[in-house]
């Protein structure tokens, strides 16, 4: 997205990995300016800090970047069939923040992401649901609504939630310092340094995604 979100912005260490995955799991990413690298220079964007996550971890992980800038949920939905090729094995879904900058009603930002989560479900595709927290633009009500929307697609479709892909940038500082050390100087995307917390603390939710994908958690809860 050519704006995306940084309301109340916000690293916690990656959590241990444990052993690689037997086969390669390909994920791709659908998202909007975060997810493509809106403003950075090639390899330092969430996709490619990610794909760096992971290999250090030992992961047989390949990550496909399926941001879009300026997509909003809808966006994301009319790219969802053609992201789901025959070689993706899992999805991360990081929409939502040009719906809320654009002031566009949540319940049909529920409606497209929920649409998205069910093609991901008929195609047999283990899904990442990664939300965001309104601001205050728009008064309590939408903010609710907004926050809501995110777990109660989570939980209806049974994916597991990341609730807020900024909470890494804010996690022990105030906001102005966040905002200073962490975001690009359109006050909205995070710069390199800030990309690198948010794929730290992101990282082990999608290695658990893979694994899941893999088969390797059902397996381990089978022993």
């Amino acid at each position: 997205m050519r704006k995306l979100l940084a309301p109340l912005l916000i690293v916690a260490a990656p959590l241990a990995a444990g052993p690689a995955l037997a086969d390669e799991v390909v994920i791709a990413a659908l998202g909007d300016s975060l997810t493509a690298g809106y403003g950075l220079p090639q390899g330092e964007g969430l996709v490619p800090q990610l794909q760096g996550w992971l290999d250090a971890q030992g992961a047989e992980v390949r990550l496909i970047n399926a941001g879009v800038s300026g997509d909003t949920s809808a966006g994301g939905l009319s790219r969802t069939d053609w992201t789901l090729t025959p070689e993706v094995d899992a999805m991360i879904v990081a929409l939502g923040g040009n719906d809320f900058l654009r002031g566009l009603d949540p319940e049909t930002m529920r409606e497209n992401i929920d649409g998205i989560l069910g093609k991901a479900e008929a195609a047999g595709i283990e899904t990442l649901l990664v939300g965001l927290k309104a601001g205050p633009n728009y008064g309590p009500d939408y903010a609710e609504a907004f926050d809501a929307a995110y777990a109660d697609l989570a939980e209806a479709h049974d994916v597991p939630l990341y609730p807020d892909i900024f909470a890494a940038l804010q996690e022990g500082r105030d906001v102005e310092t966040a905002r200073r050390d962490y975001l690009q100087s359109d006050g909205l995307h995070p710069n390199a340094r800030g990309v690198a917390l948010i794929a730290a603390e992101l990282g082990p939710h999608v290695l658990d995604l893979a694994k899941r994908a893999s088969g390797e958690e059902a397996r381990a809860e089978a022993r």
